[in-house]
């Protein structure tokens, strides 16, 4: 509840919770770690087997050799990976999309990104180097005003940004061939990244368990003082 000093009366402000949002997109980032996990196995596992004597399944001209076993499986796991990635992207930013509505609920206060930077801030180029950071940066400023940023949060955009850097498709499509060559060539270069991505999702899961905490604490706080937002189903 919040006085008006308009009208010399209460008002509510929606408070969504987040508790369930939360479980669910820590679940679905833990999935997401588990699931790179095998893609960096099955890395290793064609690294090992080596290129076949007939070359890459791309023999050049239009021509294609038929893929080996263990390549008809990656493709199998990379296209179970990529289903659990947009299940972990649709998990997250609608975590994301709640607390960043209840850290305007909370501070009363215009945030620095629109509602739909929550989405578009991924994609757009450029502005994906920085905006889900902002977003992040901004509802912690709101749910925990005058706290230091969990160092996490840097951690787990710096990952992210390394992944993203990658070019394996966190973000934009990417060619599963080419991807079966490098492991044949340059395993290395592969591993690293899935080491980034891996290490985003597990900092991921930490940055929502120390948001959602915080917006808890906060929220908790005003009802203390009765000048808390009421939550809304």
């Amino acid at each position: 509840m919040k006085a008006d000093p308009l009208n010399d009366h209460r008002t509510e402000l929606p408070l969504r919770p987040v508790r369930t949002t939360a479980l669910v997109a820590v679940a679905a980032l833990a999935l997401a770690a588990v699931a790179w996990v095998v893609r960096a196995v099955w890395h290793i596992r064609l690294a090992v087997a080596g290129m076949p004597a007939s070359g890459p399944m791309d023999q050049g001209g239009g021509r294609h050799r038929l893929p080996t076993a263990l390549e008809d499986g990656y493709h199998i796991v990379d296209a179970l990976g990529s289903a659990v990635m947009l299940l972990c992207a649709a998990a997250f930013l609608f975590w994301l999309g709640r607390v960043r509505d209840n850290a305007r609920a909370l501070s009363g206060e215009r945030l620095r990104y629109s509602g739909i930077w929550v989405y578009a801030g991924w994609i757009v180029p450029i502005m994906n180097l920085w905006v889900p950071r902002g977003i992040i940066v901004d509802v912690h400023r709101a749910s925990a005003p005058g706290e230091r940023l969990p160092g996490v949060v840097n951690w787990w955009w710096g990952l992210w940004l390394a992944g993203m850097a990658g070019g394996v498709g966190l973000i934009y499509p990417y060619d599963e061939d080419d991807v079966i060559v490098r492991a044949y060539t340059d395993v290395w270069q592969l591993l690293l990244v899935d080491a980034a991505v891996i290490g985003a999702a597990v900092a991921g899961v930490l940055v929502v368990r120390a948001l959602t905490a915080a917006q808890r604490a906060r929220a908790d706080e005003a009802l203390r003082h009765d000048d808390a937002p009421v939550a809304t189903p």
